[in-house]
């Protein structure tokens, strides 16, 4: 007698575990805690074998007996069900292994682990393969790539005009490659064909755009401190101009390097272009914007943290995408040309020393004995230019008469 839905359902447990047959060499065995399992009874090469095909109700008797059925139809044709069920298991876990997100996280585990790059590199190189790259191919086994997904990747990328980006990209799925076909998982790098795909940039190094007119830095700072953004987007773009610091160096600010009782805020080497350590005084008014901020991200690691986790900063993006939402566009101001504005404005119009602003800058700025200056020189001489360029730009902000421009002898 074949089993019945019915039969099944009422299949009560009991003091041992016992077997319902349905033919065929399936069986439903009932466990004493109510649990009911589908098992499958075979001979192969004059063995007898057992496998299991679930649990009841999640695999209906029909579904039981069409497996039985398959099983039946392997063993006919010399295919052990157990060993075959064996195989597809590792050639599934072997295409996860494979599977180019898998492999690309794991060669920059290995370019992080021997200190190939710098934290900022990295995290940069690790945003850009998951917002460019993953979501297309990253389930996909590396092998497996076509020529059109790596040029699909590519044509995305620049279509936001954004050329050089799109090259880094192709440069970073090429190391991926390399990576690899040292660890014997490809045999060849299908994104070397597009070496020449992409346009080349422009060997013209371009100055990054700035608002260096006093007349035209203060509707900026009004729509600034009007953006409607979260409070950590805010708090980065009312401290950019006051601070005037790389946007690298403000979004990777951590609240260990800050003294708010002091005043100060020390940029280790590791993070400065120059390789050495930097002091950034910190007048009132930043002061209180990081005290207003630290209730929210100050149980993190980063003062700007991203949206998406508080163990990462803030995107590099950010802060010129909240520029092109106020509506300027990237020909009128980004992030890093507010080192220009406080260099020109405190020079020309302020009247502050050109070393003493070099110094803020970071900039190699050498004592007349051609040594570079330490991280602390003439501190007092800058904690009070840093206090009366914040006081200079909130009175640009309330409307306060514009100071003219200092007349050069030419003029």
């Amino acid at each position: 007698m074949r089993l019945s839905d019915l039969q099944i359902r009422k299949a009560q447990p009991k003091e041992k575990v016992y077997r319902l047959s349905d033919g065929e060499g399936l069986y439903l065995y009932v466990h004493p805690r109510g649990g009911k399992w589908w098992r499958f009874r075979y001979r192969f090469d004059g063995n007898e074998k057992l496998i299991s095909f679930g649990v009841y109700p999640y695999i209906t008797l029909a579904d039981a007996r069409e497996r039985t059925y398959q099983a039946k139809c392997m063993v006919a044709k010399g295919i052990d069900p157990s060993q075959e069920r064996k195989r597809a298991k590792e050639a599934k876990l072997e295409r996860i292994a494979n599977a180019f997100e898998a492999i690309a996280r794991e060669w920059h585990k290995h370019m992080v682990g021997n200190q190939m790059w710098s934290a900022d590199h990295a995290a940069t190189i690790l945003t850009r393969l998951e917002k460019d790259v993953f979501p297309w191919i990253g389930t996909k086994p590396i092998a497996e790539v076509t020529a059109k997904e790596i040029k699909g990747i590519l044509d995305r990328v620049r279509s936001r005009g954004v050329i050089e980006t799109a090259r880094r990209v192709r440069t970073i799925l090429g190391q991926i490659y390399t990576y690899a076909i040292a660890t014997d998982r490809a045999n060849y790098d299908i994104s070397a064909g597009f070496k020449g795909y992409l346009p080349p940039t422009s060997k013209t190094r371009k100055h990054m755009a700035a608002v260096t007119d006093p007349k035209e830095l203060a509707p900026l700072l009004r729509a600034m401190d009007g953006y409607q953004g979260s409070l950590v987007a805010q708090s980065a773009l009312k401290l950019l101009p006051m601070l005037f610091v790389r946007p690298g160096e403000l979004r990777h600010m951590e609240w260990a390097e800050i003294d708010l009782e002091a005043g100060e805020w020390s940029i280790p080497a590791s993070k400065m272009k120059m390789g050495l350590p930097h002091l950034v005084p910190l007048s009132r008014q930043a002061v209180a914007i990081l005290e207003e901020l630290k209730p929210l991200t100050g149980h993190g690691k980063y003062v700007f943290p991203s949206t998406r986790s508080f163990s990462r900063c803030m995107s590099d993006n950010t802060i010129n995408a909240s520029f092109r939402r106020m509506g300027f566009d990237g020909n009128t101001i980004v992030g890093h040309g507010f080192r220009a504005t406080a260099r020109t404005i405190l020079d020309e119009v302020l009247n502050f020393r050109p070393d003493l602003i070099e110094h803020q800058l970071a900039h190699a700025v050498r004592d007349p004995n051609g040594r570079a200056y330490n991280r602390t020189a003439f501190l007092p001489q800058r904690k009070e230019m840093m206090q009366i360029w914040s006081d200079y730009l909130d009175g640009l902000k309330a409307g306060a008469k514009v100071l003219p421009f200092r007349k050069t002898s030419k003029e």
